[in-house]
């Protein structure tokens, strides 16, 4: 449009004329051709308002698009004030007239503001007014485009409040430390979280270098510029590490970094994501101690029942001999009593890691509750005897048929007596009772002995724990596992433990209910208890590296009748199996010349191989029992081997070889 129109355009109609011109979109007076075809082309436009406005800021003409945009036709705007298009706040502001100042000063005003459609309802106007001069320069009115930017500017709006929630969200998050880097590392924004997390406020870190928040040595190997390098050359960088607060304490941090890049691919800054897990490291620190503390358990085992094995062996030779003086009968009797203390609290240490663990393995079989009674009241009667305590067994039922791990069972009912035990004193009163209320099985386990305070009922089953007392003598410590184990090993069968007591001094009752099954009267008889068969004679070789359990379980295996080899280690127990053709091997599994697994590989094919192969280890966990069994050992002996597992043994080999060697049962020495 030339800045400079014919007299004829700037022709402002009076009221009469402006009536009068509803017909026409554009009034003005007859022009020359070249001035029908500008107007008919500035009529055409329809996506912009182009009015003329008088030097007072009158409407003088009005274009398709600005009945379009504003709402209004040429007959209901033309001579009126320009004014009608802008809310009233900024007509009071004077800001129209203050637009046409300006665009006469200058040649020319450009805004964007809010305008008022005939509707009452407001847009977002882009406008642009020019002053139009004649050839002197003199004033003669403006010119005035104005586009409909509502949609752009909602937009923008939208777009402004979406970064406005997520800034609010970034600033607002406070368990991870969010914020952005230039390119070279400094910080230009800071979050919630990275003031919790680093202990700097952002006054403190805007514009530092990052590196500040890694340690000296970190710096010193330039670990900064090298997740900045990785970072922009892969897109980003994850890492863990420790990292330094304001106040100096060290946290362990997960970082995650990433460029940030403008649309032509000029890189930014990086935004830089840190998480503080400092608690999970503890706890898989803690995971890992637990493991290796378990390993440790496991190794400090196989390392007591190793001399064990030897001591229990001595004490059944010493047993054995005819002419043992009459006063040392006794003292084996208690080296007896001591191994079998010493072999159960490591057993204890072990089931007490596996159930911390969750790895406690308790077998369902069927089972008769009434032999886990008798078994477990046998195993403590030695040490009720040695404290002259009357130890009382009740009337059992007929039946008591059960599912469940019958050696469980009764190492939770032994640790209930030997708590009993050790709490009652010298000459005291054990009572031990079972009945039958309707489909479950109580047992309970009283004395006269020390007693529990009130307060302590609820803490006594809590591991490592042990209630002082007044009345403990040095022989009732312990480790605080028995009960915590009972405990655990009862509700593995879906029962419960509970205790009881009137107070200190007046003895404790323990009571143990356990799920019955089938419990009808009558018998199964898978329940039903065989006696073992007494063991013929055998050859025996004992193999095992530890030279005192080897001689005296060779000693204890003479005094029984038995034929018995022993052999330190791999290659000369082969060597003596060859000549000897032993029908029993009692074979350690940890020892040089060849470890256990390897030499009963090597057995099996010897010309008369032995019929029967026993591992023999201080390991003694059903991952361990699974293993060997696995590997083609027919029994499990876990040191120190008592007299009746070793009986059992050679019960089971007697009639491993009896049946090897009967027409059609299989090869002699299949595994």
């Amino acid at each position: 449009m030339s800045a400079t129109l014919p007299p004829l355009a700037l022709h402002a109609p009076s009221d009469g004329e402006a009536s009068g011109a509803a017909a026409s979109a554009f009034v003005a007076a007859p022009a020359p051709p070249d001035d029908a075809r500008f107007r008919r082309l500035v009529e055409g436009v329809v996506d912009y308002a182009i009015l003329m406005l008088d030097r007072e800021g009158r409407v003088m003409t009005w274009n398709v698009g600005a009945e379009r945009i504003k709402g209004w036709r040429a007959d209901e705007i033309i001579g009126r004030s320009f004014e009608t298009f802008y809310p009233p706040e900024q007509i009071a502001a004077g800001w129209p007239q203050e637009e046409l100042r300006r665009a006469a000063a200058d040649g020319r005003f450009e805004d964007e503001g809010w305008r008022v459609r005939k509707d009452g309802t407001r847009f977002w106007a882009s406008v642009v007014i020019t002053a139009l001069r004649d050839d002197a320069g003199a004033l003669q009115g403006f010119s005035k485009v104005s586009r409909d930017l509502s949609e752009r500017r909602r937009q923008q709006e939208a777009l402004r409040q979406s970064e406005e929630q997520l800034r609010l969200m970034v600033e607002s998050v406070k368990d991870y430390a969010i914020f952005m880097l230039d390119p070279e590392g400094r910080v230009l924004s800071w979050n919630a979280g990275a003031a919790q997390i680093k202990g700097y406020t952002a006054d403190e870190v805007l514009l530092r270098d990052f590196s500040m928040f890694f340690t000296a040595a970190d710096v010193a190997a330039g670990k900064p510029a090298q997740e900045l390098r990785t970072a922009y050359r892969e897109g980003r960088a994850e890492t863990e590490g420790w990292r330094v607060r304001k106040d100096g304490s060290l946290f362990w941090a997960n970082v995650v970094i990433t460029t940030v890049r403008a649309a032509d691919g000029e890189l930014r800054g990086f935004a830089k994501v840190t998480r503080d897990l400092t608690s999970q490291r503890r706890l898989l620190e803690l995971e890992h101690a637990s493991q290796r503390t378990n390993e440790f358990i496991a190794m400090l085992a196989h390392e007591l029942r190793n001399p064990l094995a030897p001591i229990r062996n001595a004490a059944n030779v010493l047993q054995l001999q005819p002419a043992l003086p009459a006063a040392a009968l006794p003292m084996c009797q208690i080296i007896e009593r001591q191994i079998g203390h010493m072999t159960r609290l490591v057993d204890d240490l072990l089931d007490v890691g596996r159930i911390v663990n969750g790895k406690i393995v308790v077998e369902r079989v069927p089972l008769d509750y009434r032999d886990v009674v008798l078994a477990s009241l046998e195993a403590v009667r030695p040490l009720a005897d040695a404290r002259r305590q009357l130890l009382l067994l009740g009337a059992l039922p007929p039946q008591l048929p059960m599912v469940g791990d019958a050696t469980r069972l009764a190492q939770a009912l032994q640790n209930l007596l030997h708590n009993a035990v050790r709490y009652t004193h010298d000459g005291g009163e054990i009572r031990l009772l079972v009945r039958v209320e309707g489909a479950s099985c109580v047992t309970t386990v009283s004395d006269n002995g020390a007693g529990i305070a009130p307060a302590a009922l609820h803490r006594i089953f809590d591991l490592f724990h042990q209630e002082p007392s007044d009345e403990r003598q040095p022989s009732q410590s312990g480790l605080g596992i028995g009960l915590s184990l009972a405990r655990s090993l009862i509700e593995h069968h879906g029962g419960m433990l509970s205790a009881h007591s009137a107070g200190l001094g007046r003895g404790s009752t323990f009571t143990m209910l356990l799920p019955l099954r089938g419990n009808d009267g009558t018998a199964d008889a898978e329940l039903a208890a065989t006696p073992l068969p007494v063991a013929s004679a055998r050859r025996v070789l004992v193999v095992d590296d530890n030279r005192d359990a080897t001689d005296t379980m060779l000693r204890f295996l003479q005094l029984l009748g038995h034929p018995a080899r022993g052999a330190y280690d791999g290659d000369e127990a082969l060597a003596i199996a060859e000549q000897f053709k032993p029908e029993l091997v009692l074979l350690d599994l940890n020892m040089p010349g060849g470890d256990g697994f390897s030499v009963l590989r090597r057995l099996r094919t010897l010309d008369g191989a032995p019929a029967f192969i026993a591992a023999m280890t201080g390991y003694g966990q059903p991952s361990d029992r699974r293993t060997t069994h696995e590997a083609g050992f027919q029994a499990h002996l876990t040191k120190p081997v008592g007299a009746e597992q070793l009986l059992e043994v050679l019960r089971n080999a007697a009639e491993e070889s009896y049946r090897t060697q009967q027409p059609g049962t299989g090869q002699r020495g299949a595994p």
